[in-house]
């Protein structure tokens, strides 16, 4: 599990400056408690002691052991690097002499990536966790981890409203079918480029795109949207890849104004179906849809 304790914690203890809104003396019957294993949210962060009641008034584990759980898909979602420091900064408070809040651009940050990915499921974004409640930067309070560099050099992960998965191998008619029904479809080769990070990046090898259908997209312009794709929604990568470093898929979605989104995904190794669907794509010929 990646260590999320050691920059941000280090960061933390180094503030110095007027303790605000967000820096509150503790109250007399908030006390020192360990994380529990259970808290899957927040066990194992970098500190092992929270306070409780926590800054959500949770009074006992129990609660806060299941309010917390509600978080944890949002969490697989990965819309946002940061949003596990938010989080715990809320349900698991570091036991320090003062109760530290996060900072109000943190909680921008993090409600900008993840309140869309939240509206895909019905649930908007909470009112107790309304950013005006947080105190600005300049007092004392928990900063976003990812840089401004990181930030600008790529956009933060956003995982699509629909569930993508990598297909298990169907007939070679169900596939033509998909292929028909969908804007674009392609063949292509894709690469973890680090494993370091909680989300990691990808990328796809020039040289293996191979354009079974470009719709109402350009060739030329296929391979660069792909890899905007890669970058917004590095969930559907990462349930695509399946753990592997690199790997050849056919993949096919929708093409938007702005962007692309995958709908199916197929894995090239030991498919045969897939072979004989792409192998059939070029004489094949699609039913007209309706309307």
């Amino acid at each position: 599990r990646p260590s999320w304790g050691s920059p941000w914690l280090l960061a933390l203890l180094l503030l110095g400056g007027s303790p605000g809104a967000g820096a509150s003396y503790l109250r007399r019957s908030s006390s020192c408690t360990a994380i529990p294993s259970s808290m899957a949210l927040c066990y194992d962060i970098g500190y092992a002691e929270m306070r409780i009641p926590n800054l959500l008034e949770h009074e006992t584990m129990p609660e806060v052991i299941q309010q917390s759980s509600s978080w944890l898909p949002l969490l697989a979602r990965e819309c946002h690097p940061d949003a596990r420091i938010f989080l715990c900064s809320l349900f698991a408070p570091i036991c320090l002499d003062r109760l530290i809040y996060p900072c109000r651009s943190l909680c921008e940050a993090v409600k900008r990536s993840c309140a869309p990915v939240m509206a895909c499921y019905g649930y908007p974004w909470p009112e107790i966790l309304h950013c005006n409640k947080f105190p600005a930067d300049h007092e004392l309070c928990i900063s976003a981890v990812s840089t401004e560099e990181t930030s600008s050099s790529r956009r933060m992960p956003r995982a699509s409203c629909k569930d993508c998965e990598l297909e298990e191998a169907s007939t070679a008619r169900e596939i033509l079918e998909s292929l028909c029904a969908s804007d674009f479809a392609v063949k292509i080769r894709i690469f973890r480029k680090n494993t370091t990070t909680s989300i990691s990046d990808f990328d796809l090898d020039p040289s293996r795109v191979e354009v079974l259908k470009h719709g109402p997209l350009l060739r030329t312009e296929i391979p660069g949207r792909l890899r905007q794709w890669l970058d917004i929604d590095a969930t559907c990568a990462h349930n695509i890849m399946r753990g592997t470093h690199a790997g050849l898929f056919v993949v096919s979605g929708e093409a938007q104004s702005d962007k692309v989104v995958v709908n199916k995904a197929y894995a090239w190794h030991k498919n045969r179906n897939l072979h004989q669907a792409v192998r059939r794509w070029k004489q094949h010929r699609c039913p007209e849809q309706p309307g």
